[in-house]
């Protein structure tokens, strides 16, 4: 039976050879979002390095069932959910409570501009976003970047953040309510 090319929230999958072994497609899709899995990271745990460690984790988590990869409808979105997983593990860690991370200057990972008035606007721009983000309660933070980044229902949050399907919409909509007036 040939699967749909269409993901079971409606989305287009990412551009995969269906030849491929199971690791060849974990590897492939984990390639092409590591940037944004690791900048998403790094929005929820506010710390480069840690965020980049548990982009590793998640692979070698990832790794290790990658025999249930037949089964997966929404690869990206497996590959957020076993992160974000791993970054709460992180978070509760008796370590990680007992220390205080250093701000970070450079969050978010964005490309450059064509010109200098451009990138000075872009810079602006991606530093309002940045603070708007940070300003965000830890929860909704995390819906609005598990909604924009890893492209996840609402369905797919609330399993992976063990809420409610409403209150995971209420958060949300309670973070691009704080986005708005702070980006206005």
């Amino acid at each position: 039976m040939k699967r749909p090319n269409i993901t079971e929230d409606g989305s287009a999958p990412l551009k995969l050879d269906t030849n491929q072994s199971n690791s060849e497609r974990l590897l492939a899709t984990f390639n092409q979002i590591r940037d944004e899995l690791t900048s998403t990271l790094w929005f929820i745990l506010g710390n480069k390095d840690d965020a980049q460690d548990i982009a590793q984790d998640a692979f070698l988590r990832c790794w290790k069932k990658q025999d249930a990869l037949p089964d997966v409808l929404n690869l990206k979105a497996w590959i957020f959910k076993v992160a974000i997983n791993a970054a709460k593990d992180l978070r509760k860690s008796a370590w990680k409570r007992k220390t205080r991370t250093m701000p970070e200057e450079d969050v978010m990972m964005y490309k450059s501009a064509v010109s200098p008035l451009e990138s000075l606007q872009e810079n602006e721009m991606v530093a309002q976003l940045r603070t708007a983000l940070m300003d965000l309660r830890p929860e909704e933070k995390e819906v609005f970047l598990l909604r924009q980044n890893a492209e996840m229902t609402y369905e797919q949050i609330a399993e992976t953040a063990n809420r409610p399907v409403g209150t995971i919409k209420t958060q949300m909509r309670s973070a691009l309510q704080k986005l708005k007036v702070a980006l206005s």
